[in-house]
């Protein structure tokens, strides 16, 4: 049942958080409700991303040396093969988050978004309002900071790969008719906290050859509206798989292809570096799960690491039905659960997104875990919930942890569910 004064609880929170979004398709999103953890069950999430992510970093020399054909089979378009071999700066992504399945038998990645993961300005900001209604520690309070130390450092090696004189000229950019990719790039530029300009993706100018104008002899690059050329561009919400086949819809010129020409010429720097996309196909998990399997290029340290939090994941579904195990079909570059199905260990679909963007997509099959259920209170009243735990990897280091809500896939539609430790659970 629909409780008036609770909805105005909920406005009255969510519109204390500058520029949010705790609507969104016109349904509630964002949940006044918490989930407490105690400080050693959250560091336990942060050590599993913090050794996970390691492993990832250690493939990224192994993936940049593999030939075209084998990076093609590993999902990634052709078009942008130059690009994710790219090494700019000492960091391979800046802002990742880590997916995981967190349950009382042991802690498992789904998937990392290396590349353009969302969930920041809920994670790092909104998460602080639900704490205060609720009286609770935030614990993602020290994030912000870290945040904002690891993206100067990226701008500052960016800076100097360039090797240009003056201070540059870093742009924010999105779709800007997109709220949640709006705002959370907004956000970004915000805590930053150095000269910036913001520019959506359809302003960009893009300059392929030297323009001679009043005999003054402009260089290809990247340029603002007015005409001022971009050194950095921060596209933290824009995927390069869908920037590889963007086109001027006046001259149908490729221009997404052009844009990572520029790139490569090191005419502009992007953040996240080019590393970032090498690491986003799901059919990297697939390759590390392989050398593990193998006993291969890994430490046994870090075949230890593997074993623990990764899920055995294929390029095929065989062992899975040999061993009549259940599995998840999920496409190599899918986004918000969208194409991914649930089979039984006979190959029989036992769940599915509608959503099915990436059909063409190569597909990645991973061990099915399921995520742990719960109660939520929503503005319709309780609701029971499927919970999966997103991580940020700020290059390193863990950073905000926070909680999706919603079925067994967890799609774009699922909840925000906000974070907090209780004060007997602190120890």
């Amino acid at each position: 049942m629909s409780d008036p004064l609770f909805h105005l609880d909920r406005q009255k929170v969510y519109e204390q958080v500058p520029y949010f979004f705790p609507d969104l398709y016109e349904v509630e999103y964002a949940l006044l409700d918490i989930r407490k953890h105690s400080h050693a069950e959250l560091q336990e999430i942060r050590t599993a991303a913090e050794r996970v992510g390691a492993i990832f970093r250690k493939a990224v020399p192994l993936l940049r040396e593999l030939d075209d054909n084998t990076l093609i089979q590993l999902g990634f378009p052709s078009e942008a093969l130059a690009y994710c071999r790219l090494k700019t700066i000492p960091q391979e992504t800046i802002i990742g988050r880590l997916d995981f399945v967190v349950s009382h038998s042991g802690i498992k990645l789904m998937e990392f978004n290396s590349d353009t993961p969302t969930f920041i300005k809920e994670a790092f900001q909104a998460n602080e309002y639900v704490c205060n209604y609720y009286g609770v520690e935030n614990p993602n309070k020290s994030c912000v900071d870290l945040l904002r130390k690891e993206m100067r450092k990226a701008v500052a090696a960016s800076w100097k790969h360039l090797d240009r004189p003056g201070t540059p000229k870093i742009v924010f950019t999105s779709h800007g008719d997109n709220i949640e990719d709006l705002w959370t790039t907004r956000f970004l530029q915000e805590h930053l906290d150095l000269p910036s300009e913001y520019v959506s993706l359809d302003q960009l100018q893009v300059l392929t050859e030297p323009l001679e104008v009043n005999g003054v002899i402009t260089d290809s690059g990247l340029f603002t509206p007015s005409g001022e050329r971009i050194d950095i561009l921060y596209r933290q919400t824009y995927p390069v798989e869908h920037l590889v086949n963007d086109k001027d819809p006046t001259t149908d010129e490729n221009i997404g292809q052009e844009l990572i020409k520029l790139i490569i010429e090191k005419k502009v720097m992007v953040i996240n570096p080019p590393s970032a996309f090498l690491l986003q196909s799901k059919a990297v998990q697939a390759l590390i799960w392989g050398l593990h399997e193998d006993d291969q290029y890994f430490t046994a340290e870090e075949h230890q690491v593997i074993e623990q939090y990764f899920l055995p994941t294929y390029l095929e579904p065989d062992e899975f039905l040999k061993m009549n195990m259940p599995y998840v079909r999920k496409p190599s570059f899918g986004r918000e659960g969208d194409t991914v199905e649930i089979f039984n260990g006979a190959g029989e679909t036992i769940d599915e997104e509608p959503q099915k963007t990436y059909v063409d997509n190569l597909p990645v099959y991973q061990a099915f875990y399921p995520l742990p259920e719960t109660e939520v209170q929503t503005t319709s009243g309780r609701k029971q919930v499927h919970l999966m735990y997103g991580c940020f990897l700020l290059n390193d280091q863990a950073g905000a942890i926070g909680i999706r809500a919603g079925g067994a896939i967890t799609n774009n539609l699922s909840y925000f569910l906000p974070i907090g430790i209780e004060d007997r659970l602190k120890g």
